[in-house]
């Protein structure tokens, strides 16, 4: 499927179809301006098809705006999720996949959605960190890491954060045995779990400790988690990354 987006100074955006063919569209999608870029593109191969024979179309979200705010945080709060789903929705897309969304509610909210799988990127960066341990962050992340575990025959050791005497603590369920380490998780916004994790790992004789992330944010830069984390591997589903602590798998 072919065609041409246009930005015009004050904000606008505008596209053209060039061919009928199906249609895919591929967006970051961590932004208000890609979900308004897919709409116009939808719109131009609508009408396009208008008297055609229906085709298939798709839409493909590497990182979906707002996938934390997968509740109403308060009362009186505007439940974000919602909103930018009831907008997915509006387009009309045949099927809606999300790479590595969140939480299941994204799922629940979109139609005709799936998950792109997050597996083959865990993968590269397990090869590429030298097969280690395979460390899930907390109980959420559990039961999907065993299954990428189970698929790539690697050892997992769970990790959970509990309150002790009124204090954070992580607690992990299994030994180290002096092996290097791989978080898994899906989003690193500020990433001071990920570093707690890690010093908790290296006390108990963990020799270096990398990361996996789909979504890497680090609103806050590398500074602070670079005496902590030896390597972080990740998608550029978020935005692209040059620095030498980073490996990047590319999507777009």
């Amino acid at each position: 499927m072919m065609y041409q987006l246009k930005d015009f100074s004050d904000g606008q955006c505008s596209a053209e179809i060039i061919d009928k063919a199906d249609l895919t569209v591929r967006i970051r999608g961590n932004s208000y301006s890609d979900l308004f870029k897919a709409a116009s593109i939808k719109e131009a191969w609508d009408y396009s098809q208008r008297d055609q024979a229906p085709r298939n179309s798709t839409l493909e979200i590497l990182c979906l705006i707002s996938q934390r705010s997968d509740r109403r945080f308060a009362p009186n709060e505007s439940f974000d999720l919602k909103i930018v789903s009831d907008f997915i929705n509006r387009m009309h897309f045949s099927k809606v996949r999300i790479f590595h969304p969140h939480s299941a509610v994204s799922l629940a909210l979109i139609n005709n959605s799936e998950t792109i799988d997050h597996l083959p990127y865990v993968a590269k960066a397990y090869l590429d960190s030298g097969r280690p341990l395979l460390i899930s962050p907390d109980a959420g992340a559990y039961k999907e890491l065993h299954r990428i575990a189970q698929q790539l025959q690697a050892d997992l050791l769970p990790a959970n954060k509990v309150r002790v005497n009124g204090q954070p603590e992580i607690l992990l369920q299994g030994e180290l045995l002096n092996r290097n380490c791989l978080i898994v998780d899906d989003i690193a916004d500020g990433g001071r779990t990920f570093m707690a994790l890690a010093e908790k790992l290296k006390s108990l004789g963990a020799p270096k400790v990398f990361l996996y992330v789909s979504h890497a944010m680090f609103h806050h830069g590398l500074d602070a988690i670079k005496p902590h984390i030896d390597g972080i591997y990740c998608t550029n589903s978020y935005r692209d990354w040059d620095d030498p602590l980073i490996k990047q798998y590319a999507m777009i």
